[in-house]
C-alpha cells in the first residue's frame, strides 16, 4: 500500500520559515517525479515545486527565490524549505508522486498558515 505522508506545517509569522516533509512507503522512491502542491480556500489546487528523478527542479514564478525543494532517496523523503513566507503562502500543502504511465499519488496535506 502506497502511502505519503506530510509533516511539518503550522502557524508562522509573515517573513518566517517553514520546513515541510513527506515520507513515502510502498513505492520505488527514487524513480518517481515529485512534487508539492497547495489549495488555498476557494481556489484550485497548484503546482508549487517539482522535482524529477532525475534530480531537476522547477518553481512556481510566486514562490522562486523563497522556495526550495529537496529530495534524499536514501530517507523515502522530499522536503520544501519555505522561507519569507507571505499571507498568501496560506494553504494546505500536498505532496505528489508521480512517473509516466503510472498512477499519481497525494498525500493527505499540512496546513500551512502564514499570519500575525
Amino acid at each position: 500500500q502506497v502511502q505519503l505522508v506530510e509533516s511539518g506545517g503550522g502557524l508562522v509569522q509573515p517573513g518566517g520559515s517553514l520546513r515541510l516533509s513527506c515520507s513515502a512507503s510502498g513505492i520505488i522512491f527514487s524513480i518517481f517525479d515529485l512534487g508539492w502542491y497547495r489549495q488555498a480556500p476557494g481556489k484550485q489546487r497548484e503546482l508549487v515545486a517539482r522535482t524529477t528523478s532525475g534530480g531537476s527542479t522547477n518553481y512556481a514564478d510566486v514562490v522562486k527565490g523563497r522556495f526550495t525543494i529537496s529530495r534524499d532517496n536514501a530517507k523515502n523523503t522530499v522536503y520544501l524549505q519555505m522561507n519569507s513566507l507571505k499571507p498568501e503562502d496560506t494553504a494546505v500543502y500536498y505532496c505528489n508522486a508521480a512517473r509516466t504511465g503510472a498512477r499519481a499519488y497525494w498525500g493527505q496535506g499540512t496546513q500551512v498558515t502564514v499570519s500575525s
